[in-house]
């Protein structure tokens, strides 16, 4: 049985949906970044940590990634043109989605005070937004970025746009306002999110 570990308001939710998607059996531990169990597991007290037969897996994309490949489903097969096309979007994502909304949280809570720059905010809102239009326009026909199926990328964007709304980030492409509705209301989603 798969353990994860981190709270459903971290990049953990990540893999807590990508494994109701999958219908396994895993245990679930809350613990918030780092505390001691977090810790215990990760000595950088980070999360999402996924236990697979003993083993910890860190980083939220590895994880996600590792569990599709694992099982099979949500992901193109490895040496393929639409592997290399999902990688593309799934990194396309991370440098341009995740890391505008990470350096945001760290300049708006994790930082200390004193090293903290709110101003840097406006031009990642304006980074953010930029980045939406050249999403779209690399959007496959649908409904999900990959075509029919629910694939890696998927997950990393409806995770970073849901924190981009608590963020105060504005999603103004109306293809991904619709998109996220349409992901967000998956059964493994919202059993995800209710963790």
């Amino acid at each position: 049985m798969y353990k994860v570990i981190g709270t459903v308001k971290s990049r953990a939710a990540r893999a807590i949906w990508m494994l109701e998607e999958l219908g396994v059996p895993f245990e679930h531990i809350a613990a918030p970044p780092r505390s001691d169990a977090a810790i215990a597991i990760n000595p950088t007290g980070k999360v999402p940590v996924l236990i697979a037969d003993g083993v910890p897996i860190t980083d939220s994309t590895a994880i996600i990634q590792f569990l599709a490949d694992k099982h099979g489903t949500f992901t193109r097969p490895a040496g393929t043109l639409e592997r290399a096309r999902q990688d593309s979007l799934t990194q396309f994502l991370l440098d341009e989605f995740d890391a505008a909304l990470w350096v945001a949280a760290r300049h708006s809570f994790i930082l200390p005070k004193e090293l903290r720059q709110s101003a840097i905010k406006d031009s990642l809102k304006w980074e953010f937004e930029r980045s939406q239009k050249t999403l779209v326009a690399r959007m496959g026909l649908g409904p999900y970025l990959m075509g029919e199926d629910l694939t890696v990328p998927d997950i990393i964007l409806t995770h970073c746009l849901s924190w981009a709304y608590a963020a105060g980030f504005p999603v103004s492409e109306e293809r991904l306002k619709t998109y996220s509705k349409l992901v967000s209301a998956r059964p493994a989603y919202l059993r995800a999110m209710a963790r």
